[in-house]
């Protein structure tokens, strides 16, 4: 069941674990309002650096999965929020030319494990997401059919083909949303992973890194820096990020996915306003294989024995 909500520039179709947001910006109510915030971004606008940018349109993920105190990386975590938020240019000439990013639609969903569909507290605690929301999720098959639906109202993957339309980037902070979360959830959930997903992604992370060590001066003759580098062979979190650029604090709700997928979203915009060549910079490896996975996604319980089931 849908339920349409109405406002002069925001239309959000809802379900109970599944929503998708499309937001349409009003430069001139900005002006008009005249508030720090529309003057920031105006200002914003004012400074950005135009440079080729060979991608039309940035996906930006942050998943949160199943966990336990004391788990990582290398435990089976199923995929428990689906949180992307979808960037676009505003300002792209037929030369490739651009410098400003807009957020224009939103999608979220929360999932239903299988293997281990009891979350613990520690999980429950870290994330924010209950028994409740997960237990009133689909599964992550129909999520991906849902955000197949998603690509292609927004015209970025045909609708009968899902070949893609346009070049579009996924965005993470850290390789590990995709490299490692989403080549789990798929094996567990024994299906491929989508077309849509497949290739290498950018690191949100890594890019700031690299732009702190040598590409400092470049843009400081345009804005000068608000902070000084990072320390060499750091790897910062969103806050850090945040800091680093001169932008306002984390907004919402830190390990809320779509929260994180908010913030990793500004800090992509800043990166293009900067005048920051976007695009991949982390090689996934879909065929990758952890100790505990058996056969057409059995997962062997003689390697996760040291974990409680709930």
């Amino acid at each position: 069941m849908f339920s349409v909500l109405n406002k002069p520039t925001t239309t959000s179709y809802v379900t109970p674990a599944f929503s998708v947001q499309a937001q349409s910006p009003d430069p001139a109510s900005l002006t008009a309002k005249a508030t720090p915030r529309a003057l920031a971004t105006v200002a914003n606008q004012l400074w950005a650096v135009k440079v080729p940018q060979p991608y039309d349109a940035f996906l930006v993920l942050d998943v949160e999965a199943t966990c336990f105190q004391g788990t990582d990386f290398q435990w089976p975590n199923e995929i428990i929020e689906w949180p992307v938020c979808l960037l676009r240019w505003s300002d792209k000439g037929s030369n490739g030319m651009a410098g400003t990013l807009h957020k224009v639609a939103e999608f979220r969903s929360f999932v239903k494990p299988t293997w281990r569909p009891v979350l613990s507290s520690f999980c429950t605690s870290l994330t924010g997401i209950t028994q409740e929301q997960v237990d009133a999720a689909p599964h992550f098959p129909e999520v991906a059919g849902q955000f197949s639906l998603f690509l292609a109202q927004h015209g970025l993957i045909h609708p009968e083909t899902g070949e893609r339309l346009v070049r579009f980037c996924w965005c993470t902070d850290g390789p590990f949303d995709v490299r490692d979360f989403v080549v789990k959830q798929c094996f567990i959930s024994n299906i491929a992973i989508p077309h849509w997903l497949r290739g290498d992604v950018m690191d949100v992370r890594k890019v700031v890194s690299t732009w702190s060590e040598t590409g400092r001066a470049q843009t400081s003759k345009v804005r000068p820096c608000p902070s000084p580098p990072l320390p060499r062979r750091m790897s910062p979190n969103i806050e850090k990020q945040l800091r680093f650029l001169g932008l306002a604090p984390f907004e919402g709700r830190q390990h809320s996915g779509i929260d994180d997928s908010r913030n990793i979203a500004r800090i992509i915009v800043e990166l293009a306003r900067r005048g920051i060549r976007l695009q991949p910079n982390t090689p996934i490896k879909p065929g990758r294989r952890w100790p505990w996975m058996g056969k057409s996604g059995q997962v062997l319980e003689v390697h996760c024995s040291s974990i409680p089931r709930y």
